[in-house]
């Protein structure tokens, strides 16, 4: 009796065991994750394989054309974004969202649905739609699973790009990277006025766009007072030689570099030093230029005359 409950039992093991163990699927599941500026994007997909059938015609088995499609295998495929973006060209909130699509010949409707928990199309409504764009489909290397990614462009601009067999698919997408940064930044320094990071941070990134560097400079300032370092010298230093004022950028990117060479500081060594140092040759070779570029324009004007 003993032997028998005890084989029971492993056989009931064995069944619980083999019910919890993953196989393969036909179309296996993946997820794209992908930064652009500060706003990151995701998608979750599973990607159906050719094996030999026709995909994006008249009489294909997958995806034929102008027919609604799941984009994807499985569940809807799901589309988020951090923040409020552009799809297409067209606006829309930040948010998740099932992305189908209409494969035709000479253009492609994608579309984003707001009812992204659904499976397949049997779902799916018009009337949820979020956004459809027309997409030109361009040719592409031959790949047979679909797949989906996302190629940044630049800091703003980038695009999802839906690749099966001979076709790409490029959906251009956009986000206000330049205006979500600087409200993050102005809240952080509004929220913590005395913090050296957020001072520094918000000047490096006026700096980096050539914007209002009088504000960039009356915030590094602050941050020099609070609490002095080789980055923030160096960073007012370049400030001031955007504004023209070598002459006054100088000895301050001499002074960065002086109280970098003793804060023993790994980050000075390996990055900062070398930067620093070719900045002031740059700075002191426009110093130098400064009085023979004022007799230069005086001559003119007296030539002139």
């Amino acid at each position: 009796m003993k032997k028998y409950l005890l084989s029971v039992s492993l056989a009931a093991l064995l069944v619980t065991s083999a019910i919890g163990q993953r196989t393969p699927q036909a179309s296996p599941s993946a997820t794209v994750m992908q930064s652009i500026g500060v706003t990151d994007f995701s998608v979750k997909y599973s990607r159906p394989a050719l094996k030999g059938r026709k995909v994006f015609a008249d009489s294909s088995e997958l995806a034929p054309y102008n027919q609604i499609w799941r984009t994807g295998a499985n569940m809807a495929t799901i589309f988020e974004a951090g923040t409020d973006f552009s799809f297409g060209g067209k606006k829309v909130p930040a948010g998740k969202y099932a992305l189908f699509s209409i494969p035709s010949g000479a253009a492609w409707t994608v579309i984003l649905n707001k009812n992204f928990n659904q499976g397949g199309t049997q779902d799916y409504k018009e009337s949820d739609d979020v956004a459809r764009v027309m997409v030109v489909p361009t040719s592409a290397e031959f790949t047979e699973s679909f797949r989906i990614s996302i190629e940044p462009a630049s800091d703003s601009t980038g695009y999802l790009n839906l690749a099966w067999s001979s076709v790409n698919v490029p959906v251009p997408l956009a986000v206000s990277t330049e205006s979500l940064t600087m409200a993050g930044l102005n809240k952080a320094v509004a929220e913590k006025p005395e913090d050296v990071a957020a001072l520094q941070s918000t000047a490096g990134y006026l700096l980096s766009k050539g914007k209002d560097l009088q504000v960039a400079l009356s915030l590094v300032d602050k941050a020099i007072g609070l609490k002095e370092s080789y980055s923030n010298l160096w960073l007012k230093a370049q400030i001031l030689s955007k504004l023209g004022k070598n002459a006054e950028a100088l000895p301050v990117a001499q002074k960065a570099l002086t109280s970098g060479s003793t804060a023993n500081d790994v980050a000075f060594t390996s990055f900062y030093k070398g930067q620093i140092e070719n900045g002031i040759k740059q700075i002191q070779s426009k110093v130098s230029a400064a009085p023979k570029q004022a007799v230069s324009s005086v001559k003119g004007k007296k030539k002139k005359s």
